[in-house]
């Protein structure tokens, strides 16, 4: 007779690794965001808000020399300290014939309008239980970031990313990195690494993630920060495709709304 663990463990595999064959691509919503600080350095924070961070940048100093100021650009990674600026989404629209892959962004200075638009679009679009979402690393970061600063916000989360009370075979989320794992929990592997691997082409040919905050608050370039967004969506979905065993998207077949 098995443990009651034993089942559980039976139950947790059943339900929540279902082949990535029968998974119909339509139903994916596949997405990436950007966070930068909240502001645009530490000068700027306020006083009330600075002794919470200097707490915490306590936890964070590689050498001697950093400290709250210096490595203020990395606040942004924190839900409490940071704030999302563009947050792009593909999918892959039922009946288009050739498979097409549409991409719509959500960006601005504004968190509060653009987090407001996305979650309309879940709560309308992406609202069944046959619908998922799927990010590298969106497990660990971009869905509880999303989450997080809807509620600073006062938004209501949308039920695909509200997983209170869930089990976790009731949770809609896919996360690439954690497919590429295997149950293997020692390494972190970037998206770009992941897509040299499969011969996808990196979408780290301009910027990469620990430059946005310096292209948003310095260059004050956030269309630049948008197509870097939109590129690790594609290859976010080309990751998945590869796992899935389908053949790529061409350029051709992206559509930018």
């Amino acid at each position: 007779m098995l443990f009651s663990f034993e089942i559980l463990f039976l139950i947790l595999n059943f339900n929540f690794n279902p082949m990535l064959e029968n998974i119909p691509i339509e139903n994916i919503l596949f997405l990436d965001i950007e966070t930068v600080p909240k502001y645009e350095s530490f000068d700027h924070v306020p006083e009330n808000e600075k002794e919470h961070w200097i707490r915490k940048a306590e936890h964070l100093r590689k050498t001697d020399q950093d400290n709250a100021e210096t490595i203020y650009n990395r606040a942004g990674i924190y839900a409490e300290f940071g704030k999302i600026i563009c947050i792009s989404t593909g999918f892959f629209p039922k009946n288009s014939g050739d498979k097409q892959f549409r991409i719509k962004s959500f960006y601005g200075d504004d968190e509060k309008v653009l987090l407001s638009e996305f979650a309309n679009l879940l709560n309308h679009y992406f609202c069944r239980p046959e619908h998922l979402l799927c990010g590298h690393n969106g497990k660990e970061f971009d869905f509880p970031y999303l989450s997080r600063r809807m509620l600073i916000n006062g938004i209501k989360i949308p039920p695909l990313l509200d997983t209170a009370g869930k089990k976790p075979w009731e949770v809609q989320h896919l996360d690439t990195m954690e497919l590429w794992k295997f149950g293997d929990y020692k390494n972190f592997t970037p998206l770009n690494l992941l897509a040299n691997v499969f011969g996808i082409p990196s979408p780290k040919e301009d910027i990469d993630g620990s430059m946005v905050w310096f292209v948003y608050w310095k260059d004050k370039n956030l269309k630049r920060i948008v197509t870097y967004c939109q590129k690790d969506v594609v290859t976010v979905a080309q990751i998945f495709l590869k796992m899935k065993g389908d053949a790529l998207i061409t350029e051709e077949q992206i559509n930018i709304v």
